[in-house]
């Protein structure tokens, strides 16, 4: 039995261990959560050590633990740090989920739970993998360190203090992230940048409490009034960032570059569709998907305050939040970029109120590899095996903030190798994972790591 055949064979119970997977609350950015947390950081070191003969350990940081196993019994071999992670994003708005977040139910070929694509089930498919070879023929073709970290979702917080701190631990000759997406579900793609992320959020306070509209309105500034023009101040009409010095350090797409995305087949007003979106929207001068990949955003996540219960409640609210987010591209430094942001935030102070900012965070970089890289070249050459034709390179609008803490503190390379697909609502409401694609990913990653210990 080859190790291909055994992962066909072994289809339902793959698909039995994702669903207990999903079923577990990891939620990081939320307190609440922590045992989910704990419980999944055990179920994933549990799930190595029954793959095969790894060095296992579940590692605490200062936030929520690192899962680490290594296999390194192919001496000669290329090693790979395999890069996952087993948190999520919070489950709310709940009342829009047609069944439970985390009650996984399939339905039509999908299997629907809160993390099952981001990145739960593209980081189980590894795991399985390396099952398969270790009951087939006994070892890896190629040496494997796990590293599955509990807070991607939460800007990977710890994880460059132990990369920085165990360069030894972490030799190798490139990361293989499980995490990740392709662009599309008709075109297999390969990502070969990622944008940087910055956040902050602020407050406005207008008075010591709430007003009584009637005997205090039109007298002093409304907190929400106040917050909704200190929004507005960051754009510009048309789209554009109004931030002063947001694009100095942003770098022109070549024509060549622009050119190639042209070939790429996008289709506006299907992609407007997916989403229940009525026009396209943003920096003029670019096309959308130069947008999407190529440009800084900054975008508004949450704006809150007042009164939001049933019924209505005529005050004047005395305090109002918000909090932004920036993508960022090559060259934008997170710290630059905060740092004009709470320039403008000050700035733009609506009169009578008082502005404070809390940074989300260290931030992230952006992040490209070589399109040349070897391990690129094993990917291409692992997905014509399983889809018949050459894969697009795309980049992402997303962030991944582990691939520029490997290439800053270690000089190592990640390639991306995840089987979700962008449009699998992840981050979202009935966010799902095509059971085609695990069967997929399964494949794909058994003929890369059989590719890769022949370079």
């Amino acid at each position: 039995m080859t190790p291909l055949d055994y992962l066909h064979a072994h289809e339902q119970d793959i698909l039995d261990a994702l669903i207990a997977f999903v079923q577990l609350p990891s939620v990081s950015t939320d307190p609440a959560y922590r045992e989910g947390i704990a419980r999944a950081a055990q179920w994933a070191a549990e799930q190595i050590r029954l793959a095969g003969p790894f060095d296992v350990e579940i590692i605490p940081t200062a936030g929520h633990p690192l899962v680490y196993g290594e296999w390194l019994g192919a001496p000669g071999k290329p090693t790979v740090i395999v890069y996952g992670h087993y948190d999520v994003q919070p489950p709310e708005p709940l009342d829009k989920w047609q069944t439970p977040p985390f009650a996984p139910e399939v339905r039509e070929g999908r299997l629907y739970g809160r993390g099952v694509s981001d990145d739960k089930g593209p980081m189980l498919i590894p795991i399985k993998v390396a099952q398969a070879f270790f009951e087939t023929r006994g070892g890896l073709p190629i040496n494997v360190r796990f590293l599955f970290e509990g807070e991607e979702e939460v800007g990977s917080a710890h994880l460059e203090t132990f990369i920085r701190d165990n360069p030894m631990r972490l030799a190798a000759d490139f990361v293989l992230s499980a995490d990740g997406a392709m662009w599309r579900i008709d075109e297999p793609s390969i990502t070969v940048a990622c944008r940087g992320m910055v956040g902050l959020e602020f407050a406005l306070t207008t008075a010591a409490k709430d007003l009584h509209s009637g005997r205090y309105g039109g007298g002093i500034n409304n907190a929400l009034h106040a917050m909704a023009a200190l929004v507005a101040s960051l754009h510009a009409p048309d789209g554009r960032v109004a931030v002063t010095g947001f694009y100095d350090a942003v770098e022109a797409v070549s024509p060549d570059e622009r050119a190639a995305m042209t070939t790429l087949g996008f289709d506006e007003m299907a992609w407007l569709a997916q989403i229940g979106g009525q026009a396209a929207f943003g920096e003029p001068g670019y096309t959308t998907l130069e947008r999407l990949w190529t440009r800084p955003t900054l975008e508004v996540n949450g704006m809150w305050g007042g009164y939001q219960g049933a019924g209505s409640k005529t005050v004047i609210p005395a305090e109002a939040y918000a909090k932004i987010t920036c993508r960022l591209v090559p060259h934008q430094h997170p710290d630059d970029i905060a740092e004009k942001l709470i320039a403008h935030l000050e700035a733009h102070r609506p009169p009578g109120a008082q502005l404070s900012i809390t940074r989300d965070g260290y931030g992230a970089l952006p992040y490209r590899i070589d399109p040349t890289h070897m391990g690129l070249k094993v990917a291409e050459a692992a997905l014509i095996d399983v889809y018949g034709k050459k894969p697009l390179y795309v980049r992402m609008g997303g962030t991944i903030p582990v691939s520029e803490f490997f290439k800053r503190r270690l000089n190592l390379d990640t390639v991306f190798f995840s089987f979700s697909t962008a449009d699998e609502d992840f981050h979202a409401p009935n966010e799902f994972f095509r059971l085609h694609r695990l069967r997929e990913g399964l494949e794909a990653w058994a003929r890369y790591w059989e590719r890769l210990s022949d370079v």
